[in-house]
């Protein structure tokens, strides 16, 4: 900014010299050398001033879980989370999908050296919380006495963009994963446990898609915070929604495979009305009788 003044400075004192001659001319020469050298030395302090660029997130995932629904991590899709715990702890964690979407979360368990045998169990619930079931995977297994890890998986059904209110099926918004040990032997409570988790989707597009759409995503709301009016006299409070959604926004793509399959559709009605037409005009027709001998 400064030096952009001093560049100024110096074009109007230009136009003033091309005017003057003499001892003006000379004041004017000196005045201007005088503003150059004060501009040199305020750009390196105005450049040392200025904030530098902190260095971008290297994508790591988050090396924590909530411990409830309120508290669950956000992780992206794709990323790999990781926990350390104890075994009999629920783990929470949350991630964004869209309609469109086949969201698939792996799961996997590293267990101490010495512990029983133990069940774990992986459940997926939306933004509702409502349990929703896996269309396939190992949502349930038993790891037997001293092994080293279980994996575990759940692949939802397809995320709707519309649903009546009265079904169960999955709608955009935020899913919570939870993980915990079922049937877990007194002996083994509390031994220490590490977690790792990653959810991917499958953009299975328009073949499941319906139509119509949710006016919001079923997010959560995390916070609430007070806005003020105009007055600051007054405060309302607002609900912050929860800040994870799909790197291109929700619902952002207007394109599927619906509109190449309506395509399709069209051409091929055209084409059968044109084969119709002829042969209705040609079967129309009367038959030529040769001529007469």
């Amino acid at each position: 900014m400064r030096s952009s003044r001093v560049l100024s400075s110096l074009r109007v004192l230009s136009g003033v010299r091309a005017g003057g001659s003499g001892r003006a001319g000379r004041v004017v020469r000196a005045v201007g050398a005088g503003l150059l050298v004060l501009g040199a030395a305020a750009s390196p302090a105005v450049a040392d001033s200025s904030p530098s660029v902190s260095p971008s997130d290297d994508g790591a995932g988050p090396t924590s879980a909530g411990t409830s629904f309120r508290t669950a991590t956000e992780v992206d899709q794709g990323q790999q989370a990781t926990a350390s715990a104890s075994m009999g702890d629920y783990l929470y964690w949350s991630f964004p999908a869209d309609a469109g979407q086949r969201p698939t979360v792996k799961a996997t368990v590293k267990l101490p050296d010495a512990h029983a045998s133990a069940t774990w169990q992986v459940d997926v619930y939306d933004g509702l919380r409502r349990r929703q079931a896996c269309q396939y995977g190992a949502q349930t297994r038993t790891a037997a006495q001293d092994a080293a890890s279980v994996e575990l998986s759940c692949t939802l059904r397809t995320v709707r963009a519309w649903s009546e209110p009265w079904a169960d099926d999955p709608l955009p918004g935020t899913y919570y994963v939870r993980l915990t040990t079922v049937g877990l032997k007194a002996a083994d409570l509390g031994l220490p446990v590490s977690a790792e988790i990653q959810v991917d989707s499958k953009d299975v597009g328009g073949a499941a898609a319906v139509d119509g759409s949710l006016a919001e995503p079923l997010v959560p709301g995390v916070a609430v915070a007070a806005k003020g009016s105009d007055s600051d006299e007054s405060e309302t409070s607002v609900a912050v929604l929860s800040s994870i959604e799909p790197d291109d926004g929700w619902a952002s793509g207007w394109w599927s495979d619906r509109w190449v399959w309506t395509a399709v559709g069209g051409v091929l009605a055209a084409l059968a009305g044109v084969g119709g037409y002829t042969l209705t005009r040609g079967a129309g027709q009367p038959r030529q009788v040769p001529p007469s001998a």
